[in-house]
């Protein structure tokens, strides 16, 4: 079946323009000391991201399936809480909703 007005989506420009709205595909923060970390925005994260995170049960083990190996270490050995690290998750994807409620993420 085919949609009235015959739209035809593009991957990459919806792609493009969803991760315009949400800030990026990835979510850059500050932890301890003013170091910067990132790590993948849910909404673009790898599927083996996801599961990573999904299989994690406590909080170091969410944090380093988050942000990885090296930045785990780097995070706790600047003095940064492993619980803290869901926060950002959490923040992205409230963020993702507000942007997303407002309609289309931007106009053509």
């Amino acid at each position: 079946m085919s949609k009235p007005n015959k739209k035809r989506y593009v991957l990459a420009t919806v792609r493009s323009q969803y991760a315009e709205a949400v800030g990026g595909e990835e979510v850059e923060f500050e932890g301890p000391d003013g170091k910067t970390f990132t790590m993948p925005h849910p909404m673009f994260a790898p599927s083996e991201w996801t599961k990573a995170v999904d299989a994690a049960e406590s909080d170091e083990e969410i944090a380093e399936a988050m942000l990885g190996e090296e930045q785990f270490q780097a995070f706790v050995e600047a003095g940064g809480n492993p619980a803290d690290v869901n926060f950002i998750r959490m923040a992205a994807m409230e963020d993702m909703k507000g942007a997303l409620k407002k309609g289309r993420p931007t106009r053509s």
